[in-house]
């Protein structure tokens, strides 16, 4: 049998959710945005579930989208972006505590997304990187509004325009991610955080939550409009992302 492209697990009152596909660097195609919207979906529904705890397999967190399986879709792009844009919903709408545990790469979508998480751990090992400038298209995942509240406009504009990685000491220092330790024990390290929050009533962490993000969807959503329009242009000015860059993923 084919493994799942996300595999789910349960612990107590923490479920984890790891990206599954090591072979492509867990890259994304429209299937696994789909799954993964529709467990995030699922974990927010489930009453045991106090935590969410997103991991990738293998030797990277997430490289990005799989430009393979772009390429392929390029007859019917409205599948990537409808999956793209569920998935994105149900990240601003989950109502529990999320937190990433990031190891190797984390690039594209899988650097963006750590934006949408709300305690993130990474590996120091870990490199980040918004590649979008380099392959000529628009920043996503309203990432265009939420890096610079993360990082300051200056830091954002640095990372946008260069398309450079970023170490994992800087991500720390910068506010991007909560700590680092050393691969071997980061997992280690987010499960005990991650049962440490479960461990609190959940309607008082799911208060917090809603209180500490107040205000930012609607600014969210309008970025996501921007960035939207921005990489139709960008489309139609430069072509498809998968033809100028071969059949790989965003590394």
């Amino acid at each position: 049998m084919t493994a799942p492209a996300i595999e789910q697990r349960d612990e107590g009152k923490v479920r984890t959710l790891t990206l599954n596909r090591p072979d492509r660097l867990n890259a994304f195609t429209a299937s696994s945005y789909q799954l993964l919207a529709s467990m995030l979906d699922d974990a927010a529904a489930a009453d045991d579930v106090a935590v969410v705890l997103l991991t990738g397999a293998g030797r990277a967190f997430c490289s990005g989208v799989d430009l393979s399986a772009l390429s392929d879709a390029e007859d019917r792009p409205a599948e990537f972006g409808d999956a793209f844009d569920t998935l994105l919903e149900n990240l601003l709408a989950l109502p529990k505590p999320l937190v990433a545990a990031v190891h190797g790469v984390a690039v594209g979508i899988g650097f963006t997304l750590l934006l949408h998480c709300d305690v993130v751990l990474v590996a120091d090992d870990t490199r980040l990187r918004a590649p979008f400038t380099q392959l000529g298209t628009a920043p996503e995942a309203g990432s265009s509004w939420l890096l610079p509240q993360v990082v300051g406009a200056q830091r954002a504009a640095e990372l946008i325009l260069t398309s450079r990685w970023l170490e994992a000491g800087e991500a720390v220092d910068w506010g991007l991610a909560a700590e680092s330790c050393s691969p071997d024990t980061l997992h280690q390290r987010a499960s005990e955080l991650a049962h440490e929050i479960a461990a609190h009533a959940p309607a008082a962490t799911r208060a917090a939550k809603r209180l500490l993000l107040h205000d930012r969807t609607e600014s969210v959503r309008a970025a996501l409009r921007r960035e939207r329009g921005a990489a139709t242009e960008l489309l139609q000015l430069l072509g498809p992302i998968a033809r100028k860059n071969g059949p790989s993923t965003t590394m």
